[in-house]
């Protein structure tokens, strides 16, 4: 992929990317998966219907996770529900 003719700003960004990079990997992070688009789409309308973000959803969706995690661990006796 060629890039763009460059310009004053083009280059300024470019240059502020690339000294940059390294802290925004380690400030986040990046899942890279991927859901079939109708499930995509019934997602983000209901995240847009309800003024929610992909963050938030993610969030709420691993401390749903971890709860049930805990529950079913105390369930077996398991050492982490301590």
């Amino acid at each position: 992929m060629e890039r763009k003719e460059n310009t004053p700003q083009r280059t300024a960004r470019r240059k502020y990317e690339e000294a940059n990079k390294e802290r925004r990997k380690q400030a986040s992070g990046n899942f890279g998966t991927m859901v079939p688009r109708p499930l995509f789409e019934e997602i983000n309308a209901f995240l847009s219907e309800r003024g929610y973000s992909k963050v938030q959803l993610i969030v709420a969706g691993y401390e749903a996770l971890k709860a049930a995690a805990t529950r079913e661990d105390a369930k077996h006796g398991h050492p982490a529900a301590e």
